[in-house]
């Protein structure tokens, strides 16, 4: 006659065994490993990038940053949050600053697109970028391009709009640009200059 230990060991594997089936056949279909979704067919698409055309062949699916990081070799563009909520990959379009990991490529045929590569003349760098040295408005730097894409706009939609330049203002409209070494105080610094040289 089994004792008490053997009996109840044999009557969790019985119960065990029974569950399985049912737990297999409620378990939701995965994808095999490395199995992805099948690429859509490459187009073309012409893109002017810092007043330079190119011609690429592109899944339609490739963000702008994307583009311009791996396919035209542009690294200036930060990948950070890949979400559109830290500003480091920020760029102009047509003078207007946008999250490029949150466009696709293929959108922006025909107009003009401005990285952080594109704003120095040759060697001289703009005046912004000039400013950021002088008020050493960054630290470990990543970041840096697309605050500096941002506050070029900025300087653009504070002018045009009639606002008044207060470092209020300065912070609000470059909230959407994080810096996680916390510079904030050297790059608003950095913004006003230029404001202020500008008149």
């Amino acid at each position: 006659m089994p004792d008490r230990r053997s009996f109840l060991q044999s009557a969790l594997a019985a119960v065990g065994a029974a569950q399985v089936p049912a737990a297999l056949a409620t378990k939701p279909q995965q994808a095999a490993p490395g199995h992805f979704a099948p690429a859509a067919p490459a187009q073309q698409v012409r893109l002017n990038i810092n007043g330079r055309d190119y011609n690429l062949s592109l899944e339609p699916r490739v963000t702008l940053l994307d583009a311009l990081r791996e396919h035209i070799g542009l690294p200036g563009t930060k990948k950070g949050c890949d979400r559109g909520q830290c500003g480091a990959c920020t760029v102009l379009v047509d003078g207007r600053r946008i999250n490029s990991c949150l466009t696709l490529a293929v959108m922006h045929e025909g107009e003009r697109i401005t990285t952080i590569e594109g704003l120095a003349q040759g060697e001289a760098l703009s005046p912004l970028q000039q400013a950021f040295l002088d008020h050493d408005a960054f630290q470990c730097g990543y970041c840096t391009p697309g605050q500096i894409c941002s506050a070029t706009a900025l300087l653009e939609e504070v002018r045009t709009d009639g606002a008044r330049f207060t470092d209020d203002e300065i912070r609000e409209r470059m909230s959407g640009n994080i810096c996680r070494c916390g510079a904030y105080p050297n790059i608003v610094a950095a913004i006003r200059d230029v404001a202020l040289r500008r008149g």
